[in-house]
């Protein structure tokens, strides 16, 4: 068969994402997985992973100040727009774009520009597959490009173990990462919640999802936390030709399961078969 990459996402954290897709899982065969959300990732806590591998990501270049050759001048300080660099000619890292501008204006060559480390990638294998996973360093950019290079990778070992799909646990939101993390899959699932924010949520991330011409499906969690909340999901989405082909009560297995780093639809099988899970599993694939 084809390969598919299918994407889970979610309007905001906390939604239940990571647990969707740690229940999916089981029911896919010869399977590569791929946590895309690398400031937060989560996903590999509820795997158990063998012969991890890590590598360092390099996101941007930023200047290396040689101040036995810098002269003072402030060229430097007076063209970064980010103020990135002080009077006395120090790097502040975390106002630092990368933009090579201090590099550029610098008249006796004092600075040039360096490969700056801002996170890792992990390559895992698990029982169920293998597992590509990164972390993006606490305050740095660049996430976008982390999540592409956490999808490259993820592609690499499908073609290498012929795997015949991908799950890739998105970033949540509708910034850079998310649109990393959805480019060119076979679809999209969105996990949301019948709140009000999760309505807004929903809204924004179809717009998103809708201008990349990718089919689009929806999994309402924690479906009984409001019937004024579900009705008005169900409506818009009905308004609007989107299908929403789960729906999941509120169930403490659930959080029993994450709490003893249990897949979920493993851990209460019976749960998972009175909501369907079966048939939807089966809408995914087609």
């Amino acid at each position: 068969m084809e390969r598919k990459e299918i994407a889970i996402l979610s309007g905001k954290g906390g939604t239940g994402k990571t647990s969707l897709i740690a229940s999916m899982i089981p029911y896919f065969q010869n399977l590569v997985l791929a946590d895309c959300d690398v400031d937060a990732p989560d996903l590999h806590i509820l795997l158990d992973e063998l012969n991890r591998q890590s590598r360092d990501f390099v996101g941007l270049q930023r200047p290396v100040i040689d101040l036995d050759r810098c002269i003072h001048c402030q060229a430097c300080v007076n063209h970064c727009k980010f103020h990135a660099i002080t009077e006395s000619i120090e790097l502040i890292p975390s106002k630092c774009e990368g933009c090579g501008v201090c590099e550029l204006v610098c008249p006796v060559d004092a600075i040039k520009m360096e490969d700056y480390v801002v996170g890792k990638v992990f390559a895992s294998d698990t029982k169920y597959g293998e597992l590509i996973h990164a972390r993006l360093i606490p305050g740095e950019e660049t996430s976008g490009k982390l999540v592409s290079e956490v999808r490259k990778a993820a592609k690499e070992v499908a073609d290498q173990k012929q795997r015949d799909w991908i799950l890739i646990d998105g970033s949540p939101g509708i910034a850079c990462n998310v649109i990393s993390s959805i480019t060119g899959v076979s679809k999209v699932i969105l996990v949301i919640e019948p709140t009000l924010s999760g309505l807004h949520d929903l809204k924004k991330v179809v717009t998103l999802v809708q201008g990349f011409r990718i089919p689009l499906l929806v999994v309402l969690n924690k479906s009984d936390l409001s019937a004024e909340g579900k009705s008005e999901i169900r409506q818009y989405c009905q308004e609007n030709g989107i299908e929403i082909v789960l729906e999941i009560p509120f169930e403490e297995n659930m959080v029993a399961a994450i709490v003893n780093r249990e897949l979920p639809s493993l851990y209460d099988r019976a749960f998972f078969d009175r909501i369907g899970f079966d048939q939807f599993i089966e809408r995914i694939k087609e």
